[in-house]
């Protein structure tokens, strides 16, 4: 458990990449400041004279050998690694290993490696094998396939949020596996063997895919290939995409790895590429015509769950080509699914706490889908959903969300004309201008767009005023950049306070959660508050209960929001409860959850409220004043309107 906290401490500061305090990191532990320094000594103590945590007057921060220190927690003499050498031992040997001998290899005792075979148990949940232990013998009884899943289940405990590591899979599959340095051309080829097929390579998929290939590979090398599979893809179109694709994985497997696959591995793996790694070529957002038609259950789901999430959050995804595209994906899902084929996303967490009402949307349409189609949700498949979301929100965003601004240039010949020309080059995706004052004297009280971009000092200094040159600079672009910037935070905060103020009372706080009440414990502790205030009933707060076994909703690595799918309050309310120090919460540690019980008549509030409170708590350095200052209802709502106040 150490060592793990150590590899979590380390993963906090690299992805942060800013300077944290002991006590902020502790918190996110659920361990003292003391353990912090033990840990961050013990790190730099694996790259010795190296540096993994850099120490200062501000705290801790990762340091230039952070990711040396994380390979480090994979390699030998580890329990992780002795866990893994014992995994595969059991793999390569299907008449079993004998357990004394075994110890005898690793240099542990028999009632070690027997806490060992314990652990390997609590692996093989949902992979339908089975560790049978006879006397002094040991062996893993289960079908080819699902000892691959297996592997792959410790190739991706290898590695660090999903990302492909080739170091870390040669981890996995022994010393004596396939060459690490044969994928890297391996991939570059097939990723453009498949480009020549006029398909779109999804690049989050197509490592999840190498990684099967190397399993594969390697599993051939030693006689353990995968029998002839029957066709798992339904139409004659499909099949013939299938067979020229495992066309080209059996030419690189033999020209770069040295291994024929035989038709059961090339059957399995064509079909992991056509549902998990490519998309139609096609134009017009619809699949392309010699993409597999969509299944027609599959198609009136989807389109079903979107127009729903539409009206739920009133956001603009039902159009054709989005239902056309999520549907695809979805069929591709449903394949994968059979399979227990899940493909990582490296940006789930960040896709959960930078855009959580996108997040939230995809939760709902996950749901919807599970219920129809009976799809698993997991974190990273919802991920997946999360940027078809975001791309269709991108895609549809209002022009009147662009800032306004004026330019200030006395004239001078063209000087004004070019000036706004450049502005409309370089900032026209920030700033919209509808203005352009020529005269040296402007009436400045009488100027009221968001920004004022003036070459001339301006008679009273403000926040929307930048000062720029009359040939626009590098420089003058930034600064504009950040005021537009500075203009939408503010506004966006302004509105979240008016809406907070509204929605918090006295009543519904509580400091002190009790860390060893559990999740479902807190929710119903925080709805209690609301029940009392006839701000919802008992059935909203199992629903909340339910929302929460969806996906975690610790959006941040010190905030919980949890809440039910469906706006059934009689009016929108919060209650708060505050945890100090933090309590566990999905796969991490919070110190505020905030129970958010929505009605029918604030659908709008939901995206302000949802989107901002998350932002602030996104920050450190708020969280802890907010939870240290936080004695009572009052301070709470003092230090929370601080932050927001900047």
């Amino acid at each position: 458990m150490t060592r793990a906290r150590q590899d979590r401490l380390l993963g906090l500061l690299a992805r942060d990449d800013d300077w944290a305090t002991a006590a902020t990191l502790a918190d996110a532990l659920g361990v003292t400041p003391r353990s912090i320094r033990s840990y961050v000594t013990a790190l730099n103590a694996r790259v010795a004279p190296g540096t993994a945590v850099e120490s200062g007057p501000q705290g801790y921060r990762a340091g230039p050998d952070a990711a040396t220190a994380l390979r480090a927690a994979g390699e030998a003499g580890t329990p992780r690694d002795r866990l893994h050498t014992l995994v595969r031992s059991l793999l390569a040997a299907p008449d079993g290993i004998d357990v004394f001998e075994t110890a005898e290899v690793l240099h542990v005792s028999s009632a070690t490696l027997d806490a060992d075979l314990a652990r390997v148990r609590g692996l093989l949940g949902g992979t339908e094998l089975t560790l049978e232990r006879s006397a002094s013998r040991a062996r893993l009884r289960g079908t080819e396939v699902a000892q691959r899943r297996l592997l792959s289940r410790l190739a991706h405990d290898e590695m660090d949020a999903g990302s492909f590591d080739l170091a870390a899979l040669r981890r996995t599959l022994g010393e004596g596996s396939v060459g690490a340095a044969a994928f890297g051309p391996f991939k570059a080829e097939l990723v453009a063997r498949l480009g020549d097929l006029g398909w779109f390579v999804n690049e989050f998929g197509i490592t999840d895919v190498v990684m099967h290939i190397a399993i594969a590979a390697d599993r051939v090398a030693h006689d353990r290939p995968l029998d002839a599979a029957p066709d798992e893809l339904p139409t004659p179109g499909d099949r013939s995409a299938r067979t020229e694709v495992a066309g080209i994985i059996a030419e690189l497997t033999q020209r770069h790895l040295g291994v024929e696959l035989g038709s059961g591995d090339l059957q399995h793996l064509a079909t992991l590429v056509l549902t998990r790694v490519v998309a139609p070529g096609g134009t017009g957002g619809a699949p392309a015509q010699d993409q597999p038609p969509i299944e027609p259950e599959v198609e009136s789901a989807v389109r079903g769950v979107v127009e729903q999430a539409a009206a739920e959050f009133l956001v603009d995804i039902a159009h054709e080509d989005f239902v056309l595209r999520l549907a695809l994906h979805v069929q591709n899902l449903l394949h994968r699914s059979r399979e227990q084929a899940w493909s990582r996303n490296p940006l789930t967490r960040s896709l959960k706490s930078t855009y959580p009402m996108i997040f939230e949307v995809a939760v709902f349409i996950a749901n919807g889908l599970h219920e129809r189609l009976g799809i698993p949700l997991l974190d990273d498949e919802i991920a997946y959903i999360a940027m078809h979301v975001g791309g269709r929100l991108e895609r549809s965003r209002r022009a009147d969300q662009l800032l306004t601004a004026t330019i200030v240039c006395p004239g001078y010949y063209e000087l004004h004309e070019l000036l706004r020309s450049s502005v409309d080059r370089s900032l026209g995706q920030a700033i919209e201008v509808v203005g352009v004052e020529t005269r040296v004297d402007p009436d400045w009280s009488s100027i009221d767009t968001d920004l004022v971009l003036t070459t001339i000092d301006p008679a009273v200094p403000g926040e929307r005023i930048v000062r720029i040159q009359p040939f626009l600079t590098d420089a003058d672009i930034e600064r504009v950049q950040a005021a537009a910037g500075r203009i939408r935070r503010s506004r966006r905060l302004a509105r979240l306070r008016t809406e907070l103020e509204r929605y918090f009372s006295p009543s519904a706080f509580l400091r002190g959660l009790d860390a060893s009440a559990g999740v479902e414990q807190v929710i119903r502790d925080l709805g209690a508050t609301l029940i009392a205030q006839g701000v919802i009933d008992d059935d909203y707060v199992e629903r909340t209960i339910q929302r929460e076994h969806l996906s975690s909703t610790a959006f941040t690595d010190a905030l919980a929001v949890p809440h039910a799918l469906g706006m059934t309050a009689t009016r929108t309310s919060i209650a708060i409860g505050i945890a100090d120090p933090s309590i566990a919460w999905g796969d991490g540690r919070v110190q505020v959850v905030a129970l958010v019980a929505f009605s029918e008549t604030d659908r709008e509030a939901f995206q302000t409220v949802f989107e901002q409170f998350v932002e602030v708590f996104s920050e450190r350095e708020s969280v802890q004043r907010i939870v240290r200052r936080s004695t009572d209802f009052s301070g709470f709502l003092d230090e929370l309107v601080a932050v927001i106040d900047g």
